[in-house]
């Protein structure tokens, strides 16, 4: 039996890595095709994610045109994700209401589609619309803020308004205390 060269398996992974990632992009494409408007605020980050991280509504970075949390809470979600041990490219960012006046019904399907293309093993939703999204996407109960939920072999955590603490301290602490629950681990089964 032949063993192959170096050469040979990075190329292979290269080219999985590929298939999957052009998998993934075809499949978030379908996903912004279920509600029509929904792409007004583009996706960013990684294709091949640990984490995804759901806003509900738009805020300053991206009403002014920028991908999902482009602003300074997309900067804090980061830092915080870093200290609890993941890396930046590991992150797939989303909004799960980028356009008002959109078919509710639509966007649970749109949310759920794009979670399913980027299969992380972590859900992040970041403020009070993001979690009912994930939660009516998942059909479950809004989780309780700060506290893992595992669902379909992915924990969900949702915490109190990321954006909205950067400007309160009180509030920060207690969105940090609710991040913790996001804390990596190995793999969910």
């Amino acid at each position: 039996m032949t063993k192959p060269s170096d050469n040979a398996v990075a190329t292979s992974a290269a080219e999985i890595c590929a298939l999957h990632e052009a998998r993934a992009r075809a499949e978030l494409s379908a996903a912004d095709a279920l509600a029509p408007g929904a792409d007004a605020v583009a996706w960013r980050g990684a294709l091949l994610a640990q984490v995804a991280i759901v806003k509900g509504l738009p805020g300053p970075a991206e009403a002014s045109g920028g991908a999902a949390l482009s602003g300074a809470d997309g900067d804090a979600a980061v830092k915080a994700l870093a200290a609890l041990g993941y890396a930046e490219g590991d992150l797939y960012f989303t909004l799960s209401r980028p356009e008002l006046g959109t078919d509710a019904a639509r966007l649970t399907s749109r949310l759920r589609a794009q979670i399913e293309a980027v299969d992380p093993s972590l859900v992040l939703a970041v403020d009070r619309e993001a979690a009912d999204d994930v939660a009516a996407a998942f059909g479950i109960d809004r989780p309780s803020w700060g506290r893992e939920v595992r669902v379909l072999g992915r924990r969900v955590v949702a915490v109190d308004g990321l954006e909205a603490s950067l400007t309160d301290p009180a509030r920060k602490r207690r969105v940090w205390e609710q991040l913790k629950a996001a804390r990596a681990r190995g793999p969910v089964y």
